[in-house]
């Protein structure tokens, strides 16, 4: 699995001009899945998230988890996370998984990701044609791969 994190002041994502879910303060999360993932890959990445620090302390250091400032989640499927562009200029997805094994496997991850987390995360629906809407803060984005562990 491979995950883009983004810290945010506001994010949310609209699917036919409806906002379908929106954040304050916390995590937009992009996520791609491959045929190879699976619940270690979950576990691994939603232990991950919930206590990556990356959020400022009261000395205005990265210090701090999602969890540590109670902020909110959003995640969002993107198969294009996998993109291959070595060959032309138009990326291939042939790493990307197919619907029927990363469909299962991105709503796991949520479902897990909420319970590790405690608390209810807002969703893109997989799929759908999204408009992601974010206020990046710092910027801070981070890129963690779950075959790219130590």
């Amino acid at each position: 699995m491979r995950a883009v994190l983004q810290r945010v002041s506001k994010a949310s994502v609209s699917i036919e001009g409806k906002i379908k879910s929106e954040i304050n303060n916390g995590l937009l999360i992009l996520i791609g899945c491959q045929n190879e993932d699976n619940d270690e890959d979950i576990n691994w990445l939603t232990k991950k998230i919930c206590n990556i620090r990356i959020f400022n302390d009261e000395n205005n250091v990265m210090n701090k988890s999602i969890m540590d400032i109670e902020g909110d989640i959003l995640v969002v499927s993107q198969f294009t996370l996998w993109a291959s562009y070595k060959k032309g200029n138009r990326p291939s997805y042939l790493r990307a998984g197919s619907h029927e094994v990363t469909i299962p496997l991105y709503n796991r991850f949520c479902e897990h990701l909420e319970k590790e987390f405690g608390k209810k995360i807002g969703t893109g629906e997989f799929g759908a044609d999204m408009k992601v809407e974010l206020i990046n803060d710092g910027p801070v984005t981070i890129c963690i791969d779950t075959k790219n562990r130590e």
